[in-house]
């Protein structure tokens, strides 16, 4: 049954090329959360066209219908997907110090996360960063949490109480690392993965992911047999790759018997179509091949590679090899839960690496960058079913962004706007990528329930 009609400006991704502007956007929401339609003109039209979901009076008035609409500098666009967030590592936002990726983890990363065997510690950074990621309109995150199965259950059960849909992992680690966060232990995953399958039969809301750390933190015995028990339960996968040099050099030592980073992961059965590989930074192109063949994703995430030093990742050449590519914080190497400053740092750092390489068309476009913030991230988390934007039978999972909020970083110039309704949606919009911040994130909906209202 029609519940809620959103009416006015609406801006989501067709493809990683191609955005689908509309100024007189109608879109009709049942009571589960799914969209019946989306169409454009009159409003009183829409309705007569799915006349068994209302009724309108003799007064023309419309009854058991919620209407929302924009005013002014507003628009839709889908909730973000963050798909690359350590949970546990949020109290560590803006902590570097002087480290490079290897140094980080020794100083700073591995003592917080060994501390989460406090599970009244971990529920309380967990509320708070779950709730920060949906204040800046993050409707879908795929997290890491720690080896501990209380402390990770709790983040996933944290995230389904908030409203915000997960895919949670159990971080596995066995060696490199302190005794105190080495748990690689199948039958530790076997539980954990029971546990949080428990929480959400349907996997839409809160799902378990396979979370191998990264190839020199597991043997090549323990990464087949998580690979195997991700097969076993149709689950995904998720892990790093390729994000400083140092680290590639390591890899290659610690696994002499294959080609490269990749190599590792394909012989290990780890790349699949649901495989989530964060940062990719430095992969040569018979990687990206075989990443492409796997059908594999890659998380970008340039704040991260930035703050930490690890370098520029060639994400446009990616998708024009149309590889799987989406955004991810890396909180804490990512100083902020913000999927938004993640895009924006991605236009940023693809126009120095077209300065670097000579190549204009190493830069993305806001369009490219809003796709992988949303549809991307779908895509890469198998979920572009029913999440990423806003096509008919998929579930509204959505921000309102009000570019006239008090206290907003954009200033708008009514002047300056185009007089095409579409050119001035889409002028708005490049505002926004590049000024606006969560004050503008004026409302989020999941589901098609309100989870966040400012």
């Amino acid at each position: 049954m029609l519940v809620r009609v959103y009416v006015g400006n609406i801006v989501h991704s067709l493809n990683a090329n191609e955005l689908e502007i509309l100024s007189d956007g109608i879109v009709g929401v049942d009571e589960k959360g799914k969209i019946l339609f989306k169409q454009t003109g009159s409003l009183e039209d829409a309705l007569l066209a799915h006349g068994s979901y209302y009724n309108i009076d003799d007064e023309n008035t419309i009854a058991e219908v919620e209407i929302v609409e924009t005013v002014g500098n507003q628009f839709f666009v889908p909730g973000f997907i963050d798909t690359h967030i350590h949970a546990s590592q949020y109290p560590n936002v803006g902590i570097f110090g002087h480290s490079t990726l290897l140094d980080w983890l020794e100083t700073y990363t591995f003592p917080l996360e060994g501390s989460y065997t406090d599970t009244n510690r971990a529920a309380e950074v967990y509320n708070k960063v779950v709730s920060r990621g949906l204040a800046n309109g993050t409707t879908m995150a795929s997290y890491y949490g720690t080896i501990h199965v209380p402390a990770t259950v709790c983040l996933a059960q944290i995230a389904q109480q908030l409203g915000q849909r997960a895919l949670v992992g159990r971080v596995c680690m066995e060696r490199f690392c302190p005794e105190a966060v080495q748990d690689a232990s199948i039958e530790s995953d076997r539980d954990f993965v029971d546990k949080v399958l428990a929480l959400d039969e349907t996997g839409q809301h809160v799902k378990p992911i396979i979370t191998p750390r990264f190839a020199p933190s597991c043997t090549m015995e323990t990464m087949k047999g998580l690979a195997k028990l991700a097969r076993e339960r149709d689950l995904p996968i998720q892990t790093h790759i390729s994000e400083n040099s140092r680290e590639i050099a390591w890899v290659k030592d610690l696994f002499p018997e294959c080609e490269n980073y990749t190599d590792v992961y394909d012989k290990a059965n780890l790349l699949k179509h649901d495989t989530v590989l964060a940062h990719a930074v430095h992969l040569a192109d018979s990687e990206v091949e075989v990443i492409k063949k796997r059908d594999s994703g890659i998380s970008h995430c340039p704040v991260s590679n930035a703050s930490i030093a690890s370098g520029i990742a060639p994400i446009k050449s990616y998708l024009d090899k149309n590889v799987k590519v989406s955004l991810g914080s890396d909180v804490s190497g990512g100083f902020t839960t913000s999927i938004l400053a993640n895009a924006r740092e991605a236009l940023l750092m693809s126009r120095l690496l077209s300065e670097r390489t000579g190549n204009s068309n190493d830069v993305l476009s806001v369009g490219n960058v809003l796709f992988i913030a949303t549809l991307g991230g779908a895509e890469v988390c198998n979920a572009s079913n029913f999440v990423g934007n806003f096509a008919v039978g998929k579930q509204w999972d959505a921000q309102l962004i009000n570019l006239d909020v008090e206290g907003s970083p954009v200033d708008v110039f009514s002047w300056q706007l185009p007089k095409d309704p579409v050119e001035r949606i889409e002028h708005l919009v490049h505002k926004w990528m590049y000024v606006g911040d969560d004050r503008n994130t004026a409302k989020v909906w999941v589901d098609g329930k309100l989870v966040v209202d400012k």
